[in-house]
């Protein structure tokens, strides 16, 4: 069996001054203990990109991972695509258990995972345009959006228009989902369009708001979403290198920068919340940005820790990460193909 233990601590200054971002100069270094989080896996099965983790009320971890290519198949009538994607399932130390949602319909490209207050675990996949609801169990209750009849091939990364979407769930490219405290979900359409789309806890589609564009209120591609206990929306709009908030009838708020490109974002529970925003690397650079920022929800810059690289304790195109515990990171990589679990220290 694979088991990797390896670990490295990271103290305040170690990084020097010329390897730190020119935009991070002057913000303080977190000091940080960093291993891979995951071990025990069987011989036939492999971690791919790590789209998407998070954990369950007891500590549980699920990942949501790219394992492989989508096959496009020919049927009688039209093209059927499948497989590509997998939800891998482990206990609280990281130790693998199973998996959950095997040869899925919409199992294609992973995007994103999240597990909502009632330990339901959420899947979102970019390919099929679908979100899957699954039961602590592993069972499906629920799923948004269909997936394309016809799937065109190569899919671009971004189709010409407003990007404002259609009402109700026909998704293309959803990224992230997060729920406000009555129980609404909202989901991030945010690649080939540029809208969040609201639903209640029934999943009926209640409102849509945003367009592609640059200004408040609109957006160039939506790489994640996360709501606070005053039910504030914050939205990662990655082309434009900034995160928008808003209240959940879509009313702008304000505007936050200062942490490069966002793309995974994540709040903490409890009564004084903070936020996690990374500045990933671009799929075809890996070699550059790669910090993790911690940031008060005002949009002050506490501190931020991490590089680019390939090593523990370095990260290659995070898009993922789990903040269930203030100072006890889960952190998934689409470039390095791993998560890693991140104790943040005193600074």
């Amino acid at each position: 069996m694979k088991h990797s233990m390896q670990l490295l601590l990271v103290v305040a200054g170690f990084v020097a001054a010329g390897a730190i971002p020119a935009q991070a100069q002057g913000i303080p270094q977190i000091p940080y203990q960093a291993v891979d989080a995951l071990s025990d896996f069987p011989n036939d099965i492999h971690m791919g990109e790590a789209a998407g983790v998070a954990r369950n009320s007891d500590g549980e971890i699920f990942v949501y991972t790219r394992t492989g290519n989508p096959t496009i198949s020919l049927g009688t009538s039209r093209y059927v695509s499948h497989g590509g994607a997998r939800i891998f399932h482990f206990d609280e130390d990281g130790e693998y258990e199973g998996e959950i949602g095997q040869e899925t319909y919409g199992a294609l490209y992973a995007q994103q995972l999240r597990i909502s207050a009632d330990d339901h675990i959420w899947a979102i996949d970019q390919m099929s345009g679908q979100v899957v609801r699954y039961d602590p169990d592993g069972q499906i209750v629920m799923v948004m959006s269909r997936k394309p009849e016809t799937m065109r091939l190569p899919q671009a990364p971004g189709q010409p228009g407003s990007g404002e979407g259609r009402e109700g769930e026909s998704f293309s490219g959803p990224t992230d989902i997060t729920w406000d405290s009555q129980g609404n979900f909202y989901v991030a359409d945010g690649i080939r369009n540029a809208r969040i789309a609201k639903y209640s806890a029934d999943g009926t589609w209640v409102m849509n708001w945003g367009l592609r564009g640059t200004g408040a209120g609109e957006f160039d591609v939506i790489q994640g979403i996360a709501i606070d206990n005053q039910d504030n929306l914050y939205v990662a709009d990655y082309n434009n290198e900034r995160i928008q908030v808003f209240d959940t009838r879509g009313n702008f708020r304000r505007e936050m920068r200062g942490f490069g490109a966002p793309m995974a974002i994540c709040i903490t529970p409890g009564p004084n919340q903070v936020m996690y925003v990374s500045n990933s690397n671009p799929p075809d650079n890996l070699d550059v940005a790669g910090e993790i920022y911690k940031v008060e929800l005002d949009g002050t810059i506490v501190g931020q820790f991490g590089t680019a690289g390939k090593q523990i304790g370095q990260f290659g195109t995070v898009n993922a990460i789990d903040c269930q515990e203030e100072n006890d990171l889960l952190v998934g990589e689409l470039g390095n193909w791993r998560v890693q679990r991140v104790t943040l220290q005193p600074m």
